[in-house]
């Protein structure tokens, strides 16, 4: 349907130009606070950037018996705390003087920055790329994920696999937290439900992915040939319309879980014991 007017290329300050664009001066159309989902996103993600990149560097107060920081599982090098009983595995050797969370947040790190909601989260809170929907980028040109550094996006499945390696380690610690501060089993305290909750979340998340979906029931032909498949298909498509939300929740409880463990090392806190 015409509109009686012609396209008109459109200022460099007003996003990537293309012929088909409606010839409109203004920047956008639109009357609602448009802005404050992108700030709220970036406000949010910056909170846990500062605070992940604090504990990270701490290299301190991040193991109290039978608790230990999901930061900093497993431990790789000689210059962790010992757990007992615990991820203590020494594959550094004393050669590596800094923080040991260093190691492995590489793996859970590039999981989440890779992942298809955040890069949505931070490339409109960040980069306004675009700040929303039917709002012009204020960028020139546009290039996509197909330039470095966009490009290793990519990797997004390999992470995955690594993410699924970190969730049943922190697994492992959440069965650990069944323990008192003297290693015994049969006992549990608040930091166990806090562990609890993060792992349940952690799991969700992790399972939701878009590439978890494709590898269980992505390329079949038939879905009736493969029942099982099928149905996992399912369940994990009902995990992933909650992609979102899991992301933020799960976000929000790993750095809890840190900061719990936090507490109870710098003795600001004593973990209440249910039994």
């Amino acid at each position: 349907m015409a509109t009686g007017t012609e396209p008109s290329p459109q200022p460099a300050a007003t996003g990537v130009p293309t012929a088909s664009r409606a010839a409109i001066a203004a920047r956008h159309l639109r009357t609602d606070r448009w802005w404050l989902a992108p700030a709220c996103t970036a406000a949010g993600l910056l909170a846990f950037v500062v605070y992940s990149t604090w504990r990270a560097f701490a290299n301190a107060d991040y193991y109290h018996a039978p608790y230990v920081s999901p930061f900093y599982s497993p431990c790789l090098a000689e210059n962790c705390h010992t757990m007992r009983g615990g991820p203590n595995w020494e594959i550094f050797g004393s050669w590596w003087g800094l923080s040991p969370a260093l190691l492995i947040l590489i793996f859970p790190l590039g999981f989440r920055l890779t992942c298809y909601y955040y890069r949505k989260a931070y490339y409109r809170g960040f980069w306004a790329s675009p700040p929303a929907c039917a709002v012009a980028e204020p960028h020139k040109k546009y290039t996509g994920e197909t330039r470095f550094p966009l490009i290793l996006q990519n990797l997004h499945r390999y992470f995955f696999y690594f993410a699924l390696l970190v969730a049943g380690v922190l697994t492992y610690d959440t069965v650990l937290t069944f323990r008192d501060e003297h290693y015994r089993w049969g006992h549990m305290g608040l930091g166990t439900l806090v562990f609890l909750v993060n792992i349940v979340l952690i799991w969700a998340y992790t399972l939701s992915c878009h590439s978890c979906r494709h590898i269980v029931g992505g390329r079949l032909r038939h879905f009736s040939k493969h029942p099982v498949r099928y149905r996992l298909w399912g369940w994990i498509g009902k995990l992933n319309a909650r992609h979102m939300l899991l992301a933020w929740s799960s976000l929000i409880s790993v750095a809890l879980a840190d900061f719990y463990v936090f507490l109870l090392a710098s003795g600001a806190f004593a973990d209440p014991r249910f039994f």
